[in-house]
């Protein structure tokens, strides 16, 4: 007898919600780059500074297609960020920002270049002298947002991690730069910090090396599994990332099968689009306890984030899913990872995330990438618990410090 299909009932959830989400202008589709002189005049904008990292900026299949489209409201390029996402470089990019005359931002690139573009944004709208806001970030972890004064940016994403609909951004700096006396690893948020607009042109992420897009696509992947089940969620995320996964379960099989194609590039990043729609909203987010695993797992350690993540979400989910009282919505998560006529919804969850990650050829153990090892398990699993994703993890889950241990020792 073939099992019901799963029911999306909301067991141990508050019925009740309020969804306040003002995204960016989306465009999407191969070559829509070529309209980004068109949309920056759409936005009121005059000339926009080309927010980089140096490989990107000397890439010619990437940048000239972006300078080229932006045409006379091109306002220069500052290729200088780094996966470090330094307020240094924010600094530096104020600076070029100014010389240059630029009132638009455009982010290129993956998260770290978003990162310090909104970085460079808040700077600019600061009175406040480097030296003050470096003792501030040192002391809070966070830069104040002034509450106008904004620099607009347009996001390009050459990657698949998802943080293009987002309104906040991670920064570090340290002593070298003389602006903080030790190493200080922070963020910044701000419904102002939105994009004003992201454009998904699956032509520039086809350019991306297969190993930075594999990383990247399971961030991205993730973020859909703690949209569905995150204690934030709501039935409008439930709608985009559901349809979302359905999307990221066909593209990236196919991409796992050696598939390069228009089509199924197009088909993944319409579903990291999808995926990341309304998980960043004004004072919530919907990213949960992988999320929190991947800070962990990153915070003093050179692993990948996307390694990370691969490493640590089938565990993850087996927790979750065994934790008595606890919703983790497997159900759902089975249906729109079309598995939702299995017996047993999670370990099919399970099963088809972990064949995902395997397609990627992404690592499975985290003994084989450079993390933590044993003995300092129980240090990672404090900076999980005090990871402020956690209190989005699902309803009524209760974690102590041991059964995040337990998740890393699984993993190992």
């Amino acid at each position: 007898m073939t099992p019901p299909r799963s029911s999306n009932r909301r067991r141990n959830r508050d019925p009740s919600f309020r969804f306040e989400y003002e995204p960016s202008t989306i465009r999407f589709g191969s070559g829509c780059v070529d309209d980004l002189e068109t949309e920056l005049e759409a936005q009121g904008l005059e000339r926009g500074l080309v927010v980089c990292g140096s490989t990107v900026g000397s890439t010619p299949e990437v940048i000239d297609p972006v300078t080229a489209g932006l045409g006379d409201r091109l306002g220069g390029v500052f290729d200088e960020t780094t996966p470090k996402k330094r307020l240094e470089t924010a600094f530096d990019g104020l600076a070029r920002l100014e010389d240059a005359g630029a009132d638009a931002l455009v982010s290129l690139g993956g998260g770290s270049s978003l990162d310090v573009a909104k970085a460079i944004s808040v700077l600019a709208a600061s009175d406040r002298e480097p030296a003050d806001i470096g003792a501030a970030f040192a002391e809070t972890g966070t830069i104040t947002v002034p509450d106008s004064g904004l620099i607009p940016i347009v996001a390009i994403p050459t990657t698949l991690a998802g943080a293009d609909l987002s309104m906040g951004a991670g920064i570090t700096a340290t002593p070298d730069s003389g602006l903080v006396e030790a190493d200080v690893s922070g963020g910044i948020s701000d419904p102002g910090l939105m994009p004003a607009a992201a454009v998904y042109d699956p032509e520039l992420v086809a350019t991306t090396p297969d190993s930075i897009l594999a990383g990247s696509a399971m961030n991205g992947f993730d973020k859909g599994l703690e949209a569905i089940y995150a204690a934030t969620s709501t039935p409008v995320t439930d709608a985009t990332a559901g349809h979302g996964l359905e999307k990221l379960e066909d593209g990236l099989r196919a991409f796992g099968d050696g598939e390069r194609d228009t089509e199924t590039f197009e088909t993944v990043l319409e579903g990291i689009v999808l995926v990341q729609y309304g998980i960043s909203r004004p004072g919530e987010t919907m990213l949960s306890i992988v999320h929190a695993f991947g800070h962990g797992l990153t915070r003093t350690y050179d692993v990948q984030q996307g390694t990370a993540h691969a490493v640590i979400v089938p565990h993850v989910l087996e927790y979750l899913f065994e934790q008595d009282g606890v919703d983790a919505r497997a159900g759902t998560l089975a249906n729109a990872l079309g598995v939702g006529n299995a017996a047993d919804h999670g370990a099919a969850v399970i099963e088809a995330v972990t064949e995902i990650r395997d397609g990627l050829g992404l690592p499975s153990r985290l003994r084989d990438v450079d993390g933590p090892e044993p003995d300092e398990f129980p240090v990672v699993a404090e900076w999980v618990l005090a990871d402020h994703f956690m209190p989005n993890a699902p309803p009524r889950l209760d974690p102590s410090l041991e059964d995040l241990e337990g998740i890393l020792e699984r993993a190992w």
